[in-house]
């Protein structure tokens, strides 16, 4: 079980994505990452959503000319929300979540 530090932090990665999509969570991730395997886990895991989340609303952008971007980009919007949410949620009580539709870059 993570200490309390490294749950408040690995929660922050997420919570501080609201207020600075990627400065904010980079510069814990960074700061933490080899002092805790947890944080470390959880930086990857936002950094990698990051990057999925961002091809998707690209792609989505580019279906605009079809019509079908406007249906995929409040769709990615909503569950880029919803998945930074629960992801804060679990990483304060202290389980590695796995977020959904990412590519596992990092």
């Amino acid at each position: 079980m993570p200490s309390n530090e490294e749950r408040i932090l690995a929660a922050a990665i997420y919570a501080v994505s609201f207020f600075t999509v990627f400065i904010g969570p980079i510069v814990i991730w960074l700061v933490k990452k080899n002092e805790s395997a947890f944080i470390d886990y959880h930086g990857r895991e936002y950094l990698n959503f990051l990057i999925s989340y961002a091809v998707y609303s690209f792609i989505g952008s580019i279906l605009i000319i079809v019509l079908i971007g406007f249906v995929i980009l409040p769709i990615v919007g909503a569950l880029g929300v919803i998945f930074t949410i629960v992801g804060a949620i679990k990483a304060y009580q202290g389980t590695e979540y796995r977020i959904p539709f990412i590519f596992r870059i990092l």
